[in-house]
């Protein structure tokens, strides 16, 4: 008989720790929003106590989303945990994840607490938990190097509490697949009462282990996972969902357990993240790489041809993926753009953002001859990214001097605090002069970390994706942008990038706990 599998996404939480990847509040709405239409069961929102901004953000989150339940992180501790249910009162369905740690060097050197007192912390903060909601989950931090004596122990007790999630994290990636499934299967044999609860895992990838880990733990009987869109995390990263979700619906053989999430929407969801927090999809990555369902040997191919099982154990359609793509251009009209928009998920909220929208489609229909859903897409991340920062500053115009022999030379022209200023540079290349130039003008004092660009489709009239990273004062920000030209491109991403810098810190700032 088979059992279902919950699908409980972090992208929001852990995704954000990943350094750089902080969120606006309006961008974690936006990839809610598109987590709740591919039927996720469990959104962690944030980490409600971190700061003002991942308050707003998770209390937003729990306002707009209806149909999957919000889930927001908590110490075992009061301060915590009355935050946390503040953020969550307007949610639907909500849940607190709290959690301590259990194994013997997080408790002896970070905790200095003892077993005993680590178990009546636990037990404390399911009890306040379950004070503002009956679905309360419980994670032993850093299980995977915990005795699992101890962890039956907590457990039981959590269970006793009100916890109605048991969390096992191998929050370090230390664990191997065969080791961490017998982990699980001990847990719910030795425990009398683990029939009262959900056994959840929350794997990263150190050893690159993550997704074999969950799957070995769902092997022997956790029925909930815990992962972030393309694997988005801190160090390495966490389980990646597409992975996860298409291992047990490809290998219903050995997975006696189903998800209900809407496949077709992975790749769409896969774009977005990668677009709003600057992390490119490596092209060979499993499912949403661009290269996951290329062949280039002429024995594959001519495989695939005869019958496409013979190469293909899923169907590129089935994750998102489609050759079908409406081609629109500078003819194309309003209700064209509008309907096609539409089909992409993407609605305005009023008339004067529609007509905004078009503008920019129009003036890239201009530079560029034929337009695809990706363009329309980037389009309107990169504009709700200019949105959702106050510009303080503004890119009024850009020419850059480069040829053979001779120094590039840049000289742009900006509004700072609506006041145009002017500034020049030299640079090791165009896109090098140009930063140089803005920065003559902002003195923004800021280290680049990152400079990455990719290119959006196809041809050499293709849009490239710049995204810089800023460090400031231990402060990290991601800055994005996207032009046919790409030294506008690397300019646009760049000032987004000050812009949020200027921004009050709260909004952006990342998280700094984990299970």
């Amino acid at each position: 008989m088979s059992d279902k599998l919950f699908v409980f996404d972090t992208t929001l939480r852990d995704g954000e720790q990943s350094p750089g990847a902080s969120m606006t509040k309006d961008e974690k709405v936006r990839i809610a929003k598109m987590l709740e239409k591919m039927h996720v069961d469990v959104i962690e929102a944030g980490f409600p106590i971190a700061s003002v901004g991942d308050f707003e953000a998770v209390k937003a989150v729990a306002d707009t989303i209806k149909d999957s339940t919000i889930c927001g992180l908590a110490r075992a501790l009061d301060k915590d945990i009355d935050r946390a249910g503040e953020a969550l009162k307007g949610a639907n369905s909500s849940r607190i994840h709290t959690f301590i740690a259990t194994s013997p060097i997080h408790m002896e050197q970070k905790l200095r607490m003892s077993p005993d007192q680590v178990v009546e912390q636990a037990i404390y903060a399911v009890k306040r938990a379950r004070q503002y909601t009956d679905n309360v989950e419980f994670s032993a931090e850093d299980a995977g190097r915990s005795d699992i004596d101890f962890l039956c122990r907590i457990f039981e007790a959590a269970i006793e509490a009100g916890a109605t999630t048991l969390n096992v994290p191998d929050t370090v990636g230390y664990n191997l697949p065969e080791q961490f499934g017998e982990t699980v299967r001990l847990l719910r044999e030795k425990m009398p009462n683990s029939d009262k609860a959900i056994f959840s895992v929350h794997c990263h990838n150190d050893l690159g282990l993550a997704v074999a880990n969950s799957l070995a733990a769902v092997a022997n009987g956790a029925r909930q996972v815990e992962c972030t869109i393309n694997g988005l995390g801190e160090r390495a990263g966490n389980a990646a969902l597409e992975e996860v979700v298409m291992a047990v619906k490809t290998r219903k053989d050995l997975f006696s357990c189903y998800t209900d999430i809407d496949t077709t929407q992975i790749v769409p969801a896969s774009r977005l993240v990668a677009s709003i927090t600057g992390f490119p999809v490596q092209p060979n990555k499993a499912i949403v790489g661009a290269n996951a369902f290329a062949h280039e040997s002429g024995i594959h191919q001519d495989g695939v041809l005869k019958a496409r099982e013979t190469y293909e154990i899923m169907s590129a359609e089935d994750v998102g993926w489609s050759a079908n793509r409406m081609v629109m251009g500078k003819h194309s009209g309003r209700n064209a753009f509008r309907s096609r928009m539409s089909e992409l998920d993407i609605e305005f909220e009023s008339e004067e953002a529609l007509n905004e929208a078009f503008t920019r489609f129009k003036e890239l229909a201009d530079k560029k001859h034929e337009i695809f859903d990706e363009d329309l897409q980037a389009l309107m991340t990169n504009a709700n990214n200019e949105m959702a920062v106050d510009e303080q500053i503004k890119l009024v115009s850009l020419k850059v001097c480069s040829e053979t022999g001779e120094t590039p030379h840049a000289v742009v022209t900006m509004t700072c605090d609506g006041k145009e200023c002017t500034g020049e540079a030299e640079g090791g290349g165009p896109v090098d002069a140009a930063l140089r130039a803005i920065d003559s003008i902002i003195k923004s004092e800021t280290e680049l970390l990152l400079y990455s660009v990719n290119n959006i489709t196809s041809g050499t009239d293709s849009q490239g994706e710049v995204t810089v990273r800023l460090e400031k004062a231990g402060r990290i920000v991601n800055g994005q942008g996207a032009d046919t030209d790409i030294v506008i491109a690397s300019a646009k991403a760049f000032i987004n990038a000050v812009n949020k810098m200027l921004l009050p810190e709260d909004r952006f700032k990342p998280q700094g706990s984990d299970v």
